[in-house]
């Protein structure tokens, strides 16, 4: 390989992995005194997990680079939403389509990622078998209500709460009913 094509490969993978840091730790910077959930590199991941894991229990076939894509970037630009109140799924969005684009993912992919990100606080999408469906769900079932020692503080209703190690849909299907409501 020669050394440009190497010098270009380097420059362009530590360039946006950069951009990822910076965004990443801007919400760590904003979010250092929160005492609710954070947005975090281990939410993004554990958001990407349960949305791999939702994509195959539910036979969708959805592309796992979708879901790692808009689970690694759905929450990047919280910290654009402390500083100046633009909601961050809107700031998120547009982070995401500098970075996924210049990843190599075409402009469809771009749309739908981008779209699902946009999506990822509209419960209207939650039922859907889509990606947006799938980030929805895998967002909220990342948050582990039930060990937070702020819950009694939180602003979200219980029912949004994850009060139980496993969502009722879940525990009614993988235990035969035996924790349904």
């Amino acid at each position: 390989m020669p050394f440009q094509l190497v010098h270009f490969v380097y420059h362009y993978l530590t360039y946006y992995l950069l951009v990822f840091l910076y965004h990443l730790s801007e919400n760590k910077r904003q979010e250092r005194e929160r005492i609710f959930c954070r947005h975090t590199a281990v939410h993004f991941l554990d958001v990407a997990r349960i949305g791999c894991l939702i994509n195959a229990e539910e036979g969708l076939k959805i592309s796992k680079e979708w879901i790692y894509a808009a689970a690694l970037l759905h929450d990047l630009g919280k910290h654009i939403q402390y500083e100046n109140g633009t909601p961050h799924e809107i700031t998120g969005a547009a982070i995401a389509k500098r970075i996924l684009a210049d990843c190599g993912f075409d402009t469809e992919e771009i749309e739908i990622i981008a779209d699902a990100i946009l999506c990822h606080r509209n419960s209207d999408v939650r039922k859907e078998r889509s990606l947006r469906g799938v980030l929805y769900r895998a967002d909220k079932a990342s948050r582990a209500c039930f060990l937070c020692d702020a819950k009694e503080e939180c602003s979200w209703s219980d029912e949004k709460k994850n009060l139980r190690i496993c969502r009722s849909e879940v525990c009614a299907r993988s235990t035969g009913g035996l924790h349904r409501k």
